[in-house]
């Protein structure tokens, strides 16, 4: 299947993911330290980065040092639309679309008891994540999303976890990009060995103690172990699955 025009270049590539991993972990960094992270040449680095910046995925800013000549760059996550043009762009697009296709096909809509602004992020995030690849499937009356990651499956076997980090992170940053009261609530990586489940809430929400997954809120480190533990889990499951009886 060829490229569509919307997808994203900057998460199909080991060297971006570990750059933009870098970024979120440690926001402010700049191009040499970001380089070292990923450890590649900064000539490569800087190739990569300007794709992530195309993409929306993080911004750059200069630092003030009160010299004359070029000021070298820090960089940052997007955590506010206006942050990068093709982020805002893209939420912008998402809304536009999903408000049209509800318009135009009623039946589309199961999402009655959401208010129009829950709607909109679910629009912004159900197309940020159809483009990065993970074939999304919404549930608006349990405010959950199903994706499949298998595009990186094979891509970066090895670093599943960092992956899961990345992704958790970005899509947090879609339903901030546009207002409205969801966001995400719990993860559980690894349902099966190609899917995960996504768990969304409302602001006003009492936050509940579940028994699988794990809070959006843990830490990179914490993400990445659950993330590995939950992988290594669903792989037994396969394995015996898929022997002989």
């Amino acid at each position: 299947m060829p490229r569509r025009v919307t997808d994203y270049r900057g998460l199909t590539e080991s060297s971006r993911l570990k750059l933009l991993h870098a970024v979120q972990r440690r926001p402010g960094q700049n191009l040499k330290s970001l380089a070292a992270a990923a450890d590649i040449h900064v000539n490569t680095a800087r190739e990569h980065l300007a794709v992530l910046e195309d993409e929306g995925l993080l911004y750059r800013a200069p630092v003030d040092t009160g010299r004359r000549g070029r000021p070298p760059m820090q960089y940052f996550p997007v955590d506010q639309p206006q942050d990068n043009q093709a982020a805002q762009d893209r939420a912008t697009e998402a809304s536009a679309r999903g408000a049209l296709l509800r318009r135009i096909s009623p039946d589309r809509d199961h999402g009655q008891g959401l208010s129009a602004a829950a709607l909109n992020q679910l629009d912004v995030l159900a197309e940020h994540l159809d483009d990065v690849g993970m074939d999304p499937v919404v549930d608006s009356e349990e405010l959950t999303v199903g994706v499949r990651p298998c595009i990186y499956q094979d891509l970066l076997a090895e670093d599943r976890p960092l992956v899961c980090s990345v992704h958790a992170k970005l899509v947090r940053q879609q339903l901030e990009h546009v207002d409205g009261p969801l966001k995400l609530r719990r993860l559980h990586p690894f349902t099966t060995a190609h899917s995960c489940l996504l768990v969304l809430g409302t602001d006003d929400e009492e936050a509940t103690t579940q028994e699988s997954g794990i809070d959006a809120d843990r830490t990179d480190t914490e993400l990445a172990e659950f993330a590995l533990a939950a992988q290594q889990r669903a792989a037994q499951t396969t394995d015996v699955a898929d022997c002989p009886r």
